[in-house]
């Protein structure tokens, strides 16, 4: 199975290159809302388009990378909310394990019915450690998986949890407030976190501007993920690409 990805995830992380990965919802409204946010991607240089949701309610998976990859070479990586969310036609899939919860079906449950599905597809899997955080709200992604965040003022939590992936053989660390989030995750438990694990780090929700950017790659982010707050206003895309990226090591 290929490994391209993964190789430039972590060779980047070696480097200490900070990147910007550019959350789109298949479900985006409209194309040209679509066109508007990777048109910003490309203008930014943003490094990765992550691809998914916690709930589809359309089927255009398929459709929407056709329309992503038509317009851009950003590589399109799946962020699964459900074994409904698999594509040959991506370039690799965040393989996400929820490891902040307890449920079974979200550690190793669906991984063994998409298993296959996935091999046959030849999609690339990151294995990833998958770290929800409480933001303020209950979101989304915690109320469809069942399961408790992480309280916002435990970092050891954190560092514990993530520490135990690393175990279990992740090859990516996930935390996230979730799609919507009120607070970002703090710069002390991406701090615990990162102290705690030699992975690289992704961090999202909450992110709505470049300070706020700046501060979590500081704590240790390697890639740093906005979604909603860049189809709110796209603009932001290459704001906050230009502040991750003078973050990075020279």
């Amino acid at each position: 199975m290929a490994t391209k990805t993964i190789h430039n995830i972590t060779e980047g992380y070696r480097q200490g290159k900070k990147r910007l990965a550019v959350l789109v919802d298949p479900d985006t409204p409209d194309s040209n809302a679509l066109q508007t946010i990777i048109k910003k991607a490309n203008e930014a240089e943003a490094d990765f388009i992550f691809l998914g949701g916690s709930l589809l309610v359309k089927d255009a998976l398929d459709e929407c990378i056709d329309a992503i990859k038509s317009m851009t070479n950003i590589p399109v990586i799946l962020f699964p909310g459900s074994i409904m969310q698999i594509s040959g036609k991506a370039d690799a899939m965040l393989f996400i394990s929820l490891i902040s919860g307890r449920n079974p079906e979200l550690l190793i449950g669906s991984h063994v019915i998409a298993a296959p599905y996935i091999r046959q597809a030849k999609l690339e899997t990151l294995a990833t450690g998958y770290i929800l955080v409480d933001s303020g709200r209950q979101t989304t992604a915690s109320y469809m998986s069942g399961s408790a965040p992480v309280p916002h003022n435990k970092p050891e939590i954190a560092a514990c949890t993530a520490m135990a992936g690393e175990m279990l053989g992740q090859k990516l660390i996930y935390m996230d407030g979730g799609s919507g989030a009120d607070n970002p995750i703090s710069a002390k438990m991406i701090g615990a976190v990162r102290k705690s694990v030699d992975l690289p780090i992704i961090i999202g929700g909450g992110i709505r501007d470049a300070e706020t950017a700046v501060k979590i790659c500081k704590a240790g982010a390697d890639i740093v993920v906005v979604g909603n707050a860049s189809e709110e206003n796209p603009d932001l895309i290459k704001t906050i690409a230009e502040a991750v990226h003078n973050v990075s090591k020279p």
